[in-house]
C-alpha cells in the first residue's frame, strides 16, 4: 500500500515539475568494491560527477548526449570507504549517488553538461528528490580543479537568474575526493529494465520529455 501512495505522490509531482525524481527502488545484495579511474581510455577526454537524486534517471540522459563517452552510476562525497548500496541507502555514510560522466569537451562542454543537469533535476529541494528522501539523494557538483567550480559557480548564477527555477538552488558544490562504482546491477539500469514501474512510469516519461526539448543533443542511436 504505501509503495502505491509514493508511486501515485511521485507521479503527481512529476507531472507538475517535469524535472524530478521519484519512487522506490528495490535494494541488492551484491556489492562492489571498484574505485573507478578520473580519466577515460582517450587521454583527450574529460570526467564530470554530479549528483541529482536517484542515479538511474540521470544516467539514462547523460549516456544519450552527443559526446559522451560512458556514464556510470557510482557513490561521491561521504566518508566511508568502498560503500554499498545498502549502506548508502541507510543515509549514514555521507555519500551521494552520483554518475560519473566521461566526455569529449571538444564536443561538449563542461558547462552544457550542468546546464542540462540543472534541467533534469529539481536543484532546489534540499536533500530530497521526489518521494527519495535522505542526504543519498542531495543535488551536487563534485569538482575536480578551479576550472570547474568557477565553471560550476557560473552556471549556477545563470541558472538562478534564468527563471528556470522560483526557489532558491542548493545544489552543493564540493571537491571530489574518490569516487566509487555502484553494483553491476545499478549500471544502465533503465536500459536493462524497462519493464520494471520505476522505469516505465517515472523514468520513460522523463526521457522522452528530455528527447523533445533537446533533440539536437541526443545520439542518434538512442532515438533510433
Amino acid at each position: 500500500m504505501l509503495k502505491s501512495i509514493l508511486v501515485v505522490a511521485a507521479l503527481a509531482f512529476f507531472a507538475s515539475t517535469g524535472f524530478t525524481l521519484t519512487g522506490n527502488r528495490e535494494p541488492n545484495a551484491k556489492e562492489s568494491k571498484i574505485i573507478t579511474t578520473m580519466k577515460g581510455d582517450n587521454t583527450n577526454l574529460e570526467t564530470a560527477t554530479l549528483a541529482g537524486g536517484c542515479f538511474w534517471c540521470i544516467e539514462t540522459i547523460f549516456n544519450d548526449l552527443k559526446g559522451v563517452d560512458k556514464v556510470i552510476s557510482g557513490y561521491s562525497g561521504g566518508t566511508t570507504k568502498n560503500p554499498s548500496y545498502e549502506q548508502v541507502s541507510s543515509g549514514n555514510t555521507g555519500h551521494a549517488e552520483v554518475v560519473q560522466i566521461t566526455y569529449d569537451p571538444s564536443i561538449i562542454g563542461y558547462d552544457k553538461l550542468l546546464e542540462i543537469f540543472f534541467h533534469i533535476h529539481d536543484p532546489t529541494t534540499m536533500n530530497r528528490q521526489g518521494a527519495d528522501v535522505g542526504s543519498q539523494y542531495r543535488s551536487a557538483i563534485f569538482y575536480r580543479n578551479d576550472d570547474e567550480k568557477k565553471t560550476a559557480d557560473e552556471v549556477i548564477k545563470k541558472i538562478a537568474g534564468s527563471g528556470l527555477w522560483n526557489d532558491e538552488i542548493v545544489t552543493e558544490v564540493t571537491k571530489l575526493d574518490e569516487f566509487y562504482s555502484a553494483e553491476d546491477y545499478h549500471q544502465d539500469y533503465y536500459q536493462n529494465n524497462k519493464d520494471k514501474s520505476y522505469c516505465s512510469l517515472v523514468i520513460a516519461p522523463k526521457v522522452r520529455k528530455f528527447y523533445k526539448e533537446y533533440k539536437d543533443l541526443i545520439k542518434e542511436s538512442a532515438v533510433n
